[in-house]
């Protein structure tokens, strides 16, 4: 289970330095998705090295890189809001609570999405279309793109959150541009060097130097380096504190398993391996709840920084290792020095990330796809920007699902003729399931038809057990009017289930082909 990836000296030696340069791209995504969230900056540190430490040894896809994610702090913003309400609510009110109920839902989370892999659940991502995760990392960008608007808000002499204006707004506007400027063009320069660090640098030494008057990271929040101390979520253990954080756990377990086997299915594809999406799901799950309990806001798989990875060469386990850990050494060490972060570079290092996670092709194929697959990616897009994306993947892949049972529903051909024996002879041709039973059996012209009648299977599929009772029903027609119907080549499990026709049809035991009803006998 734990295995270094060290076979050679030049992996391990890969590993280390793709681990490196992911843990100092780490620092300030992890730092500006914790402001996503609502809280501290340290929170989402401890999440990034806890998660990402125990994903690394435990998980099911050696070189994906978890930590804190946008994906899953979107969804935070209003747990901290209505918790710090609730938290006021009581009678001797109390401040923050809003944080100890994170806490508390991290834990949650973990545990349900250790049950999605003890109940081995990831083998669903299958069912995940390509138009839903389109629409799934678009609606993703969009929803980080909004959260940064945040930060272009100040506090008035009347205590009210209100847009900044004149000189802070251009200066803001304009570290912003030059940290997105130093990201693009840096790395035409060099990829020795990770081009998120350079502007980070680059920005903060100009703000410090030039003595810039735009908001820091320690204006926000102060940063104390320490090792993260375990404790218990401070909240009341009742049924309502659980009605309360259930609703969230359960949007942030499906957020966080959606991502992160999508991004394990993306890295599967890049190093042409295999995953273990279960074993993933139950790490994540672990590394959540280990994480709640150390004041951290949990996370999952991290798109960006696992292409950082394996493009970087980092293919096994002592990659992520190595990135856990060098970022647990940045907070012990160097957490002065990332309370100078003018938030401008961080704002700035979220808006590259909105722009690379945004699939641009998209937009150029929404004429050149079917009308319905279109259709799926802004829908899920708007979905996520309305709710959350779990609730978007799930009405994706329903719409999905609706509209391919639609589209195969009028592929049911019934070709009837008359053989040499004077019997009437109807040739089945496509998949007999819910969608297609009333176009399968409209067909069908008992009336017309000869005393004897045989129905050819051959060519057909009988996929579940709306098409069994549309064989039932079927049989019963030719029965009220006294006709014998013959059913050839079907198959064995229709045999068993069609009782009702068992003394009114003759089953052709005869070159019966070898297959069964969809189950999930064989997942």
């Amino acid at each position: 289970m734990f295995e270094l990836h060290a076979n050679k000296v030049s992996n391990l030696k890969n590993d280390v330095l793709s681990g490196l340069t992911v843990a100092l791209a780490l620092v300030p995504e992890a730092v500006a998705f914790a402001f996503v969230a609502g809280v501290g900056p340290l929170v989402g540190l401890y999440a990034a090295f806890m998660v990402g430490l125990i994903t690394a040894i435990f998980g099911g896809r050696p070189g994906m890189i978890s930590g804190a994610t946008g994906a899953m702090a979107v969804v935070m913003v209003a747990l901290v809001s209505a918790g710090n309400a609730m938290g006021m609510a009581m009678e001797i009110p109390v401040e923050g609570m809003g944080l100890q109920y994170l806490f508390a839902t991290v834990v949650l989370t973990g545990i349900l999405q250790m049950l999605a892999g003890f109940f081995r659940l990831g083998k669903f991502i299958r069912l995940v279309p390509h138009p839903v995760m389109l629409g799934f990392v678009n609606g993703l960008a969009i929803v980080i793109f909004l959260a940064q608007l945040g930060q272009f808000k100040v506090t008035n002499a009347a205590g009210e959150l209100e847009w900044m204006q004149g000189m802070p707004l251009y200066i803001m506007a304009g570290l912003i541009v030059l940290t997105m400027a130093i990201i693009h063009f840096f790395p035409k320069l060099t990829k020795a060097v990770p081009s998120t660090l350079v502007a980070i640098v680059s920005i903060s030494l100009l703000v410090y130097f030039v003595g810039l008057d735009t908001k820091l990271v320690g204006d926000v929040a102060s940063i104390a380096g320490g090792l993260p101390t375990f404790g218990v979520p401070d909240v009341p253990f009742s049924l309502e504190t659980l009605y309360f954080i259930f609703p969230f756990a359960l949007v942030l377990a499906a957020i966080g398993l959606i991502e992160s086997l999508l991004t394990l299915t993306l890295i599967d594809e890049l190093t042409g391996t295999r995953g273990r999406s279960n074993k993933e799901c139950i790490a994540q799950g672990a590394a959540n709840t280990a994480t709640g309990f150390f004041g951290g806001m949990g996370g999952c798989a991290m798109i960006g920084q696992s292409m950082i990875n394996v493009n970087s060469g980092g293919r096994g386990r002592a990659s992520g290792i190595t990135a856990a850990l060098a970022l647990l050494a940045f907070i012990l060490f160097a957490s002065s020095l990332i309370e100078e972060i003018p938030l401008a570079a961080l704002v700035g290092v979220m808006f590259i990330v909105v722009i690379g996670t945004f699939e641009w092709s998209s937009l150029r194929i929404l004429r050149k796809v079917p009308k319905a697959d279109a259709f799926v990616i802004v829908l899920v897009s708007g979905v996520t920007v309305a709710t959350d994306l779990a609730i978007a993947v799930i009405v994706g892949v329903i719409f999905s699902a609706l509209v391919f049972a639609w589209e195969h529903a009028k592929h049911i051909a019934v070709t009837r003729s008359v053989n040499e024996s004077g019997s009437t002879l109807y040739e089945v041709n496509g998949p007999i399931f819910f969608g297609s039973i009333a176009n399968f059996l409209e067909q069908f012209t008992p009336e017309e038809d000869s005393d004897d009648v045989i129905v050819e299977f051959k060519n057909a599929r009988v996929a579940d057990h709306s098409a069994i009772e549309a064989i039932d029903t079927l049989a019963e027609r030719y029965l009220s009017r006294n006709k014998t119907m013959h059913l050839k080549h079907l198959n064995q499990e229709c045999k068993e289930l069609l009782e009702k026709a068992d003394k009114l049809v003759e089953l052709n035991l005869i070159e019966d082909p070898d297959y069964h009803i969809a189950t999930d006998k064989l997942a």
